[in-house]
């Protein structure tokens, strides 16, 4: 509606214009940036992007059209912006090669020379886009000393297993070595300058994080910072025992399995220090190759933590490890609240799930059992009780059960409904993974299918359906701890 003798929305002042846009989201905002230069110059006020969420990568356009976009974004808001959370996918796209069914990979058919001459080519783009975009970012937030939150999530890993942390495949980059070296300082140079941050999250952000990086936090925000997440597919650990005992006032870590050492833990276990109360752990069967769980948190060390810090909760993924390692890494007195446990060749043991269901029948509250394989083992096979009942019987505090790749008989599934009823808010399992027993089959009337679903919507209180799209538990598991991890350390 037209204001009152014909004057117009340009009639009002500034401040009331900056308050509506206060309301509208970061792209409708920058839709209306579009309507008027006034409105255009109201839009960039320091007021109205405190907080900058971007993910470049993946919708559609060209990665020089996102690298503009965000080149744009960072030279209007980056230096000020207090709370910036990004998402890199540079490689959408642009490795069809690599992003092709699984199974065709495996096949003993190697690619011709043209094929592999065009995925070479490919490749040296997505790592070109992913290097300028990364020194585009830094950039602009190198003198930010009003950055308090910094979040930032690579979606780099298949430019991982290329092998472009080898030295010898950064030639093939334009100025590749240069770029690298340029990155690392310019990260450097932001936790240098900064004043108050209290989040540092930096996920498999390629080529970013060195062991050098953290010395180079300034004390007030050594001071300040509340959250600590370094993570990266290169062997040496990220985080010293000196740099840690900096942070004296962390809330929340995440950190790689193996680098969590006995002498951390100790570190944190020391009384003057505030109490932890998140920690997020990555367990990658791929690094146990080069990365030995000698040295790490011992059941003593994890007694002395959970002493000092009385409410400490832990999440654990573990990507393709096998059962006897993880029988070693799940000690008795961790407190574990959720656990990921997610494999393609190593499926997990009957055993592996008895020995969680008994001794995290008190703290477990989420569980994801995930398996991308031709079979479905199932666990229940030389057992009187399924593994996964009596896991939902013990586990008192469950809320999240989410189950693909594996047997589940239909009558185990009613069985785990009754048993935890309303208090299970998720439960998710895979069409393909459900069995019928013909035995039972031939007792009951109707459809098997639809007496499932009508009897563990009884047990649940609620409707439920089993999950038809089996790639919703086939996502890039460290995306999903990254994700995971920032609602988990934020949830406290």
């Amino acid at each position: 509606m037209a204001l009152c003798g014909g004057v117009g929305a340009m009639a009002l002042p500034s401040e009331l214009i900056v308050h509506i846009f206060s309301f509208l989201s970061d792209r409708d905002k920058l839709r209306a940036s579009a309507v008027c230069s006034r409105w255009r110059e109201c839009l960039f006020y320091p007021a109205l992007w405190t907080e900058l969420k971007l993910r470049i990568g993946g919708g559609g356009c060209s990665s020089s059209d996102e690298t503009s976009k965000l080149e744009f974004l960072m030279r209007k808001f980056g230096s000020f912006v207090r709370e910036l959370q990004l998402e890199l996918a540079p490689v959408e796209g642009n490795l069809s090669h690599l992003n092709s069914d699984p199974s065709s990979a495996r096949m003993d058919q190697p690619p011709g020379p043209d094929s592999d001459a065009q995925h070479k080519e490919r490749w040296r783009d997505a790592v070109a886009t992913y290097l300028d975009q990364v020194l585009c970012v830094f950039t602009s937030i190198r003198n930010n000393r009003n950055l308090q939150k910094l979040s930032l999530y690579g979606d780099t890993f298949i430019l991982q297993q290329e092998g472009l942390l080898d030295s010898s495949h950064l030639h093939l980059i334009h100025q590749g070595d240069k770029k690298i070296n340029e990155i690392q300082q310019l990260f450097m140079e932001v936790l240098s300058n900064s004043r108050q941050l209290r989040w540092l999250s930096c996920s498999f952000m390629l080529g970013l994080v060195t062991p050098c990086s953290l010395s180079c936090l300034s004390n007030p925000s050594a001071e300040t910072l509340q959250h600590l997440s370094l993570l990266d597919h290169q062997l040496g650990p990220l985080v010293s025992p000196s740099e840690l005992d900096r942070l004296s006032n962390l809330h929340s870590l995440a950190l790689d399995f193996t680098d969590f050492t006995s002498e951390l833990c100790g570190l944190l276990a020391t009384p003057r220090r505030t109490p932890l109360h998140r920690l997020s752990l990555l367990l990658n069967g791929a690094t146990l190759e080069f990365k030995s769980l000698e040295g790490t948190a011992t059941e003593d060390n994890w007694k002395a933590l959970v002493r000092v810090s009385a409410n400490l909760r832990v999440y654990v993924m573990a990507l393709e490890v096998d059962s006897s390692e993880l029988l070693r890494v799940l000690k008795p007195s961790l407190p574990l609240e959720r656990l990921h446990l997610d494999s393609y060749s190593m499926p997990v043991t009957d055993a592996t799930l008895e020995l969680i269901s008994q001794q995290y029948n008190k703290t477990l509250t989420h569980f994801l059992l995930l398996r991308d394989g031709p079979d479905f083992p199932d666990l229940s096979i030389n057992r009187n009780e399924d593994p996964l009942v009596l896991l939902a019987w013990r586990c008192t505090q469950l809320a999240v059960l989410v189950i693909h790749g594996y047997t589940v008989w239909s009558h185990n599934l009613v069985a785990i409904s009754r048993l935890r009823g309303s208090s299970l808010r998720v439960l998710t399992v895979s069409e393909d993974s459900i069995d019928f027993d013909p035995d039972q089959s031939v007792c009951m009337e109707g459809d098997p299918v639809h007496n499932l679903v009508k009897e563990v919507s009884l047990g649940l209180g609620r409707v439920w359906q089993p999950c038809l799209d089996s790639s919703v538990f086939l996502s890039e598991p460290t995306q999903h701890f990254h994700h995971e991890l920032r609602a988990f350390s934020m949830g406290m």
